[in-house]
């Protein structure tokens, strides 16, 4: 981990202008270094990292995820591939959905999360990045992501490597959190996500590990890219219908659709 005091200061130089925050000096030194620091961010807080989450959401988080994917036209016998899929909190509703017809599949570069994944034994789990999917073209129905846009490298490659792998018609879904509009309520965001998150981290066990988790996940939060610009980069990652809806000005869900094919019309 790097040895320098964590903060919330982001380097306003962004060497990818896709990228979906600044380079977070105060957390790693440059843009090569995010992916690295990321993961073994992810390994040390895998084992509390459930139990925070069900703590943060006051035990609502499954609920909702079902009920974004069901809304977003998932049913049963789809397939799923949930990207960056930590410990599988997306992929597990997403099973429950598609039940034994359908198919699960969770990628996360995160070895410590996908240890907690693979407790299910319903689920298939790839080790890989987000930028780079070891995937077939066109092998599923829907592509998720459950609150880790930010931590990609570069929007628009993500993108597309999701619509790669997307059937013409499949769906995309996003869940993310976003910097809320308004001053009470960026301040209520700010207090609860990093200040009463690392301590829940502390008092579940998590140590230091979970405290610098959260309070990283709250300047990704505070320094992430509109929402325009998220779909601005679906669009010209080659997705149709891009939509943002957003509960409680804080937390928002992409949805977007990889076209169907035109095909010319036949002469009589």
């Amino acid at each position: 981990m790097p040895s320098q005091q964590p903060g919330n200061r982001a380097d306003p130089a962004t060497p990818h202008p896709d990228a979906p925050h600044p380079v977070l000096a105060g957390w790693y030194g440059q843009e090569n270094d995010r992916a690295g620091f990321v993961q073994a961010l992810f390994d040390d807080g895998a084992p509390t990292y459930d139990r925070l989450n069900r703590l943060l959401s006051f035990n609502t988080g499954a609920g909702y995820r079902a009920r974004l994917l069901r809304q977003a036209g998932l049913r049963v016998g789809d397939r799923v591939l949930d990207v960056a899929t930590g410990t599988g909190m997306v992929a597990r509703e997403a099973l429950r959905i598609v039940q034994s017809q359908g198919l699960v599949v969770g990628l996360d570069l995160s070895g410590g999360m996908l240890a907690i994944a693979a407790r299910d034994p319903g689920l298939a789990l790839v080790m890989a990045d987000a930028g780079s999917l070891p995937i077939c073209d066109a092998a599923f129905d829907m592509v998720t992501m459950g609150y880790a846009l930010r931590h990609v490298a570069d929007l628009r490659v993500a993108f597309a490597g999701f619509r790669r792998v997307l059937r013409p018609g499949g769906t995309l879904v996003l869940m993310e959190i976003a910097y809320p509009t308004g001053r009470l309520r960026r301040l209520f965001a700010k207090l609860y996500l990093s200040r009463m998150a690392p301590l829940l981290g502390r008092l579940t066990g998590g140590g230091d590990a979970a405290d610098r988790m959260m309070r990283y996940y709250w300047d990704t939060i505070e320094h992430c890219v509109p929402e325009s610009t998220i779909l601005a980069a679906l669009t010209a990652g080659g997705f149709a219908n891009a939509r943002c809806d957003t509960q409680f000005g804080l937390l928002k869900t992409y949805v977007a659709r990889r076209a169907m094919p035109v095909h010319a019309g036949r002469s009589a």
